[in-house]
């Protein structure tokens, strides 16, 4: 495998076993914990002015923090996006700024080319023919996206419901789909039982152990962008939760370095119709209650029984961060209000970030010295059709 120098390994999150990637992929074999790349930051040969001198063109600048090298990438351009400050959403919020990472430039417009681009790499140096995922949609196109640049057969099982573009792009790019009834939950189901049959590569979220991994350069763009300072909260819009763990990872990583001094606080956006993260946050919990009948216009964070929320919420109360859940008419509200005041055109069930940092707000979370960074996972023109259900309900 052609690994990065810094890359030790992957450690499991439960019993601590370290595993070679090059005979282990996919959960502990031990424990059946979640595997973590781990990296050795003293062999890490990268600055700050080594980084200033490279062109901000993808996530790959970072291949020093990344289990494979830059020459391995599965590389279709993902990162480099943009960061939007947002005067008007600052004022209207009451804190001091916000800024929106504009993750929806993205090659196939939403934050999953991060993962997918590290993950179909792991996939392609562990000598994988056919590579799977369950996904609310997103995922499963970025995934027939990589696997047609890696030249891998893609399996991609999703809800029925996902949207049509979702659907459209998956089979456009060569990978068979399969359309399940019901929830995203489902979907994984049918995905893990076929998958474990024809022995596929499943790159299935928190089964991987790379996509957490390649979300996490989003932070480290984020301390370029903010020149080298953190905000004093992220907002994320939360399913899985897989880039809210990375971008804290991230956090520990660039300020053990020395290239930031602090790391910020992680807040969990979710709907009130699909709330299990922020539904155990409040209750004191130590792992979520699945939700038994998700009802949310927000496909893309509507997973009611996330595999890692002891991950996730020990992130949160690590972070000294919390969680958050508004209805569907605040987030598409929100959603509306971003487009008008910004001109930044949120995905639907991002603008979840949004309709939670203005509560979070209104309940003195959030003061008027404050920088709030909200995570815009996805392009809205991916949501038209539910954009257009809350134009005609204004």
């Amino acid at each position: 495998m052609r690994t990065s120098p810094a890359f030790t390994g992957l450690d499991c999150i439960d019993c601590g076993v370290r595993h070679d990637p090059t005979e282990i992929t996919g959960r502990c074999p031990d424990c059946g914990g979640i595997l973590d790349p781990a990296y050795d930051l003293d062999a890490v040969d990268l600055t700050r002015a080594t980084l200033r001198e490279r062109p901000f063109e993808s996530m790959w600048r970072y291949a020093e923090l990344l289990p494979f090298d830059r020459e391995a990438a599965v590389n279709l351009g993902a990162g480099a996006t943009p960061l939007h400050e947002c005067d008007r959403l600052a004022e209207e919020m009451g804190v001091g700024r916000v800024l929106i990472k504009d993750e929806g430039r993205n090659p196939t417009g939403t934050f999953k080319d991060r993962g997918q681009a590290a993950a179909m790499t792991g996939a392609v140096e562990f000598g994988a023919d056919e590579v799977s995922i369950p996904s609310a949609g997103n995922a499963g196109h970025s995934h027939a996206a990589y696997a047609s640049r890696a030249g891998l057969d893609a399996h991609v099982f999703l809800p029925t419901r996902a949207g049509d573009t979702q659907k459209t792009m998956v089979q456009a790019h060569g990978a068979a789909l399969t359309e399940v009834p019901g929830p995203l939950t489902e979907a994984g189901a049918a995905h893990d039982e076929r998958a474990a049959e024809a022995g596929w590569h499943s790159l299935k979220t928190f089964v991987t152990p790379y996509r957490h991994d390649g979300k996490k350069t989003m932070f480290y763009e984020i301390a370029e962008q903010m020149d080298w300072s953190v905000p004093d909260a992220v907002v994320y819009p939360t399913g899985g939760g897989v880039g809210l763990i990375g971008m804290h990872k991230a956090a520990g990583e660039f300020r053990d370095l020395g290239f930031t001094d602090d790391r910020p606080s992680m807040y969990a956006a979710q709907s009130t119709g699909c709330a299990p993260i922020a539904d155990a946050f409040e209750a004191d919990a130590e792992i979520h209650e699945a939700v038994t009948d998700p009802d949310t216009v927000c496909n893309g964070i509507e997973v009611p029984d996330p595999g890692a929320s002891p991950w996730v919420l020990e992130t949160l109360r690590e972070s000294d961060g919390g969680a958050v859940a508004t209805t569907d008419e605040a987030i598409l509200d929100a959603a509306l209000d971003v487009c008008r005041l910004e001109g930044v055109e949120m995905g639907v069930t991002c603008a979840a970030a949004a309709s939670g940092a203005a509560a979070l707000a209104d309940r003195g979370e959030f003061g008027p010295d404050d920088t709030v960074l909200l995570l815009n996972t996805g392009a809205g023109i991916k949501d038209v059709a539910t954009y257009a259900e809350g134009l005609a309900a204004e």
